[in-house]
């Protein structure tokens, strides 16, 4: 199938705004490509260090013509989805030694569990974790002794900040590997309507619990549609995991058998052999088109849209908002796992999961199908599914039909034609929607604003009865300038309660919500941000607003509004405490949401 118009147009117009960053970025990668393995240009004392606890792979170490490989791992056991981590280091040196490889742990990141935070302190930490891992894990590979690299994380910054830094040592070979999400439990929808019920006083915090409880439950991601889910379709979207192994349960022998045989491919695709397959090539204009796809086709979380052009800047790739505004217009959205729908990601992986929508995206001429990946040549590797035959990995063609149509469905026959998410731009700056949950009688409101400074002032007036008619409300100072831009997953269940009454509501606002504003329609990471004197900060109490996902405006419809003087807004309380006093540099120094809020790239 010949490549659809608008995705061709738009990778064309990408690696054309990318042509001196690309080309600069791909200048640095050969140089360090051209010193050969790096083990060779230490010292014996530097080497001396690196193996002095490896035990009975010295010998193998200092011979310097094995591949060895270096491992980075954001485990802990804060994360559900990053406990499984805990045994794969010595998984990974046990396949490798059978790959005729070594391997050793780099080093550790840091991994914030976004769920524990909500409506925290700590939660204006959580962006900013992103460049922390991607800082740490240069110094980790800073050791120059690694012929490949596995990253091992699976989270909400983890991978993006994994990714940055796996871009900026381009010139290594890298796999992305892991963990799976965990069992189903409690079902999502259950789960939201006790939370929804709590919010509205009619059950109380044990029942509240008791539902957290069951939907939570043990080892892997958590199975909503959130952010972690998303970053483990792009992996698969870019090329970057073996093929089928991002929905695998931990715990199983094909989990522990997809670990193994993303080692032996690490150790086969470095410089010392014939498939040597550096990140560099990987991550071009095409893969991070082929994500973007992914994410419209999936609905996946709206948090991509600020780390994806982060994670490309890291490969000389430049994205913007239109990007994903026309490969939204393109993109069939073809799967409904909540907050989108009813079911969790191990239903959608039953259904077809992803083998099956990349191949109907690849057969509609949706996907780059000439992508280098960790795997082969070809995108279409990633049409077949892992099965575990007497210990080993085969791989068979994916299903040609989905099995549960009220989840996932053809190319041709989707849940609509067009994607998850629009640009909203206007007066009040730009801003994206995530709209694959909003009904379309909700998708355009025009009301008069309710300013807030926070979202707990937005649940303090909801309780106190405050909103009795149509209201656009307006939370600004939540970008990362102003307080590291936590996401305000409070909000949601306050703003689904007013729909639930009849009103019509929606959200603008200069920080996040993720994939969770659910049926509410959301502007967000409004840009720029009120921090730096905004639009955002120049709507007052009461101004006419139309926020219009149908049209893509975002527009106040007042007389003058261009000509006032942005509001100021005292952020000392954001500046202490839990640790905000170590993050002063990245709140003053950060880019805008739009470019991806980034201090390192």
């Amino acid at each position: 199938m010949p490549l659809d118009d608008t995705i061709a147009k738009v990778t064309d117009r990408i690696i054309a705004r990318s042509s001196q960053a690309r080309g600069t970025y791909m200048d640095k990668i050969a140089r360090a490509q051209d010193q050969g393995v790096k083990r060779a240009h230490l010292s014996c004392g530097n080497q001396a260090h690196a193996y002095a606890a490896m035990g009975d792979d010295k010998d193998t170490l200092a011979a310097t013509r094995a591949p060895n490989i270096g491992i980075v791992t954001a485990y802990n056991d804060m994360l559900s989805a990053h406990q499984p981590f805990k045994d794969y280091p010595d998984r990974i040196k046990a396949a490798a030694r059978r790959a005729g490889a070594t391997a050793q742990v780099a080093g550790g990141v840091p991994a914030m569990c976004d769920g524990v935070t909500q409506g925290q302190t700590g939660m204006e930490l959580s962006l900013f974790s992103r460049d922390v891992i991607a800082l740490a894990t240069g110094v980790a590979l800073s050791h120059n002794t690694f012929d490949a690299a596995m990253y091992l994380g699976v989270c909400d910054k983890i991978v993006p900040g994994l990714i940055i830094a796996a871009a900026t040592f381009g010139h290594i070979p890298g796999i992305f590997v892991p963990a799976g999400p965990m069992p189903s439990g409690l079902p999502n929808d259950e789960k939201s309507k006790v939370r929804n019920q709590f919010e509205a006083g009619e059950v109380g915090r044990s029942e509240l619990m008791e539902a957290e409880m069951a939907s939570y439950h043990g080892p892997g991601t958590c199975t909503f549609y959130g952010t972690a889910n998303t970053n483990q379709m792009l992996m698969e979207f870019m090329g970057l995991h073996m093929p089928g192994t991002s929905f695998v349960n931990p715990g199983t022998p094909l989990r522990d058998a997809l670990t193994d045989e993303a080692t032996m491919r690490a150790a086969a695709i470095t410089a010392q052999g014939n498939d040597y397959r550096p990140v560099a090539d990987i991550l071009d204009a095409r893969a991070f088109v082929n994500g973007i796809v992914g994410l419209m086709a999936t609905g996946g979380s709206t948090n991509l849209v600020m780390h994806l052009p982060a994670m490309a800047r890291a490969a000389g790739v430049i994205l913007d908002i239109e990007d994903f505004n026309d490969i939204s217009a393109a993109t069939p959205l073809m799967a409904k796992v909540y907050p989108n729908g009813l079911a969790d990601v191990n239903h959608f992986h039953a259904a077809g999961g992803l083998a099956y929508m990349i191949g109907e995206l690849l057969d509609a001429g949706l996907l780059h199908d000439d992508t280098k990946t960790v795997a082969g040549d070809g995108l279409s590797l990633y049409t077949t599914e892992p099965k575990l035959r007497d210990g080993t990995v085969v791989r068979q063609d994916g299903p040609k039909e989905t099995l549960n149509d009220k989840i996932l469905r053809a190319a041709s026959d989707p849940f609509q034609a067009t994607g998850g998410l629009r640009e909203l731009t206007g007066n009040a700056g730009r801003s994206v929607m995530k709209v694959s949950a909003v009904a379309p009688e909700n998708r355009v409101v025009e009301a008069k604003a309710r300013v807030f400074h926070d979202q707990n002032s937005v649940k303090a007036a909801f309780k106190a009865g405050e909103f009795t008619e149509d209201t656009v409300v307006v939370v600004r100072f939540q970008g990362p300038r102003a307080n590291g831009m936590p996401e305000l997953h409070g909000l949601t269940p306050t703003l689904s309660v007013l729909l639930g009454r009849g009103l019509k509501v929606a959200l603008v606002t200069d920080g996040r919500m993720s994939g969770a504003s659910g049926k509410v329609p959301a502007a967000i990471h409004l840009s720029p941000e009120a921090a730096v004197g905004g639009p955002i900060a120049r709507i007052r109490d009461g101004d006419l607003i139309r926020v219009d996902a149908e049209a893509g405006t975002l527009e106040v419809l007042e007389a003058g509004f261009d000509d006032r003087t942005p509001v100021a807004a005292d952020l000392s309380g954001n500046e202490a405490g839990l640790g905000r006093e170590l993050f002063a540099a990245f709140r003053h120094g950060c880019g805008l949401a739009q470019d991806g809020a980034a201090i390192v790239v």
